[in-house]
């Protein structure tokens, strides 16, 4: 018996543990599109707002980087190593999300050019990188172990 097995059911995520990587790739290349949408959002609402809340959360992003950041957490459950990785990585991200946000709306507040969330992309490019390690390793594993 391990310690866990009272806390997490271990026999529902042996049954999903090779999704999971999957999953985690899906919702990082969703949370690069959602980023991406949510800073057009911001631009226009710099643009024509006028009130007091010039920049809103775009939500679809929120719920990605909130389901992003669920999936690494079961991903370091599944996989410990790989996960504390992942998971590490995405709350990086999740915080440079975060000033970033903050940081567009101090420029619409004092009228200046929105500009792109740029460490929020460094981060969301190496979770991208690392989660596609994760999963498509299996891919270049023989050339990988020819070389290495």
């Amino acid at each position: 018996m391990t310690p866990l097995q009272f806390l997490v059911p271990l026999e529902w995520l042996s049954a999903v543990e090779g999704v999971v990587p999957w999953v985690v790739l899906a919702l990082v290349v969703a949370n690069m599109g959602t980023r991406f949408l949510a800073h057009r959002q911001h631009v226009r609402q710099a643009r024509d707002g006028d009130d007091d809340e010039l920049v809103e959360r775009y939500l679809p992003h929120t719920a990605t980087t909130v389901a992003l950041l669920l999936a690494s957490f079961l991903f370091l459950v599944v996989a410990p190593h790989g996960g504390m990785v992942m998971s590490v990585l995405v709350v990086g991200m999740f915080i440079a999300d975060f000033f970033e946000f903050e940081a567009r709306r101090v420029e619409a507040r004092n009228e200046l050019d929105v500009q792109q969330p740029r460490a929020a992309i460094a981060a969301s490019a190496l979770v991208l990188g690392y989660a596609a390690f994760q999963t498509l390793f299996a891919f270049v594993a023989p050339f990988w172990n020819a070389v290495v």
